[in-house]
């Protein structure tokens, strides 16, 4: 039997278990959420189980995917683009011309350092001042726009699942000059670099309304599912409920919730599949061999630096699949709402606990941390109860646990993470070769 089955059957007996003990609305909230959070998990698996690279700025990643669910799916704020959406295309314009004309520049007059980048300098600074006679109006006139419940362009009005593929696309675009820019960085230099970049990505969505409505938030996007009260109103729903003896309500959100489910899982097997059969392609093996030893991929004649490009902007696209998904899940966008401990650390830990380099123990890992997240909060309040029966009122471990349930998530989260890498250093489900038994 395959080492992954009896955690994986664990895992889902525990969330029967909150089914069946809490609520099933709750349990399928878990399930949805660990989906995402594993589509996640597999993208930062790329980067650093197979490739090897510390990436950091996966909350930028995460960003840009759900920026395309806004880009894609929203409907066009028409009053918006007839005041200023021609000067933005104008800017644009004049940016991608900039970028072209630099990018022949810099080819062309590679003998000559100091005078190539005086030339692409000056190019790229007056490109920027041109773009800006068009961008700053045209920005303030789309922002003026209905401010409390519009100010930016809106999307496209497509269907939205077409935007999870969107937001792939998205995030590789972003990733891919990013990576050739930290490219040949050390793992240490290599974080710090990503970090500040997703960071500068985070603050243009923060600030830049006329793009997304900055912190302002857009929200009633569009979802691949029906909504509640036009399920509830169907016979078969109200039947189905009487025959469970549920509220209509509650059969109607279960049902939601389900068709969330099965499209979330829909992705994550279908990126697991394709990665599997990467893994098990010369790619895969070629991946390997750079992760483990550089010098020697080198000396054999493989270009490490675009390897790593690769791997790079593949795990971004994926993270940014992920962060389209959720987006569409919460039904809004929030620029505010990416901070590095929900889109950096706790992803991170998920590859960590359940085995870098093995894709099944990342979508593992997704699994056992998000649920330990969650309930570990439900577990602090059963723990104050007790505490509050077993200690005395002025006991500092009773007063911890009634005041701050919450903060045990923490302290578990840390004790799994001490423990695992204790007893199972390389994770729950480590890494095997493709020839190898699984």
């Amino acid at each position: 039997m395959s080492r992954a089955v009896p955690p994986f059957a664990a895992m889902a007996a525990v969330l029967l278990a909150v089914g069946w003990l809490q609520s099933w609305q709750l349990s399928l909230t878990i399930l949805n959420l660990c989906l995402i959070s594993a589509v996640m998990a597999l993208g930062v698996n790329v980067q650093w189980g197979v490739a090897g690279m510390f990436n950091v700025g996966t909350m930028g990643s995460a960003a840009v995917g759900g920026l395309a669910v806004v880009l894609v799916s929203a409907p066009p704020v028409r009053a918006a683009w007839a005041a200023g959406g021609g000067g933005l295309l104008a800017a644009g314009a004049v940016l991608l011309a900039t970028a072209g004309i630099a990018s022949v520049l810099w080819r062309r007059m590679g003998g000559q350092s100091l005078l190539r980048g005086a030339a692409v300098g000056a190019v790229v600074l007056l490109g920027l001042a041109v773009s800006r006679h068009w961008f700053l109006p045209a920005a303030a006139a789309v922002e003026s726009v209905d401010a409390a419940s519009t100010g930016y362009l809106g999307g496209l009005g497509l269907p939205v699942a077409l935007s999870w593929i969107a937001g792939g696309l998205l995030a590789a675009v972003v990733a891919w000059p990013i990576g050739r820019l930290t490219a040949g960085l050390r793992s240490d230099y290599l974080a710090v670099a990503t970090f500040g970049i997703s960071e500068i990505v985070l603050a243009v969505l923060r600030n830049e309304e006329w793009l997304a409505r900055g912190v302002k938030n857009v929200t009633g996007l569009p979802r691949p599912v029906p909504f509640e009260a036009d399920l509830q109103a169907a016979p078969w729903v109200r039947d189905l409920a009487l025959w469970l003896d549920w509220p209509g309500r509650d059969a109607a959100s279960v049902l939601v919730k389900l068709a969330y489910a099965a499209w979330f899982l829909a992705v994550l097997l279908a990126i697991w599949w394709a990665l599997e059969r990467l893994a098990r392609a010369p790619w895969g093996r070629m991946m390997r061999a750079v992760r483990d030893n550089e010098e020697a991929a080198r000396a054999m004649g493989k270009d490490v630096a675009r390897r790593h490009l690769q791997a790079f902007v593949l795990g971004s696209a994926i993270v940014g699949v992920g962060g389209a998904m959720l987006v569409t899940l919460d039904g809004q966008f929030t620029a505010g709402g990416y901070q590095p401990l929900r889109f950096t650390f706790l992803i991170w830990v998920m590859v960590i606990i359940g085995g870098s380099g093995n894709h099944k123990g990342a979508i593992l890992g997704a699994f056992l941390i998000w649920f330990v997240w969650v309930q570990a909060e439900t577990a602090g309040l059963w723990l104050a109860a007790a505490a509050a029966a077993a200690l005395s009122p002025e006991n500092p471990v009773r007063l911890a646990l009634v005041e701050g349930p919450a903060q045990l998530r923490y302290v578990v989260m840390g004790l799994i993470l001490v423990l695992v890498m204790r007893f199972a250093p390389r994770g729950l489900i480590p890494e095997t070769t493709p020839e190898s038994p699984r």
